[in-house]
């Protein structure tokens, strides 16, 4: 399958929709949370930026796993490959971000290059790896509901 009929399929199916829009939801969560937890609550930033974070972490998991990609995956398998993909995350973030400012540029420009290159692995990797439907016995995909029952035919492999 081209990559071109790859993509309006990803479309079509509405996932990169989905994806984009549980994102957006989710740095909503944390900012929203953090501004609530540090200017109303008075909690130190130290305090407020992880639970915030990790807050929309958790909320993204969810939503992604039974609404973008309704998964059937079992959810602790899931969620250790999404924690390694944050993990990762975190340090390929922490490199792009030191090296646009060591090479004289702004941190911001690191910045925005590592949300718009987290972005795009993030949505292959979770389809592909993290949230990816179960294959059948007779090497069919079979995409899961989210009481893991099949929610449509199966498709094949290319």
């Amino acid at each position: 399958m081209s990559l071109a009929h790859r993509m309006k399929t990803i479309v079509r199916d509405g996932f990169l929709v989905k994806f984009l829009v549980v994102g957006g939801l989710s740095f909503a969560i944390d900012l929203g949370l953090l501004a609530l937890l540090h200017e109303v609550g008075n909690v130190d930033l130290w305090i407020a930026t992880p639970i915030a974070f990790l807050t929309s972490l958790v909320f993204n998991f969810f939503v992604q796993k039974n609404f973008t990609f309704q998964s059937g995956a079992r959810a602790h398998v899931s969620f250790v490959k999404y924690g390694a993909l944050v993990a990762f995350n975190v340090v390929a973030t922490d490199v792009m971000v030191n090296l646009a400012a060591g090479a004289g540029q702004s941190y911001a420009l690191g910045k925005v290059i590592a949300t718009i290159a987290t972005t795009a692995w993030n949505f292959l990797l979770y389809k592909h790896w993290i949230f990816k439907p179960a294959p059948e016995p007779d090497g069919d995909i079979v995409d899961l509901d989210a009481s893991g029952t099949p929610a449509s035919g199966p498709h094949h492999r290319d």
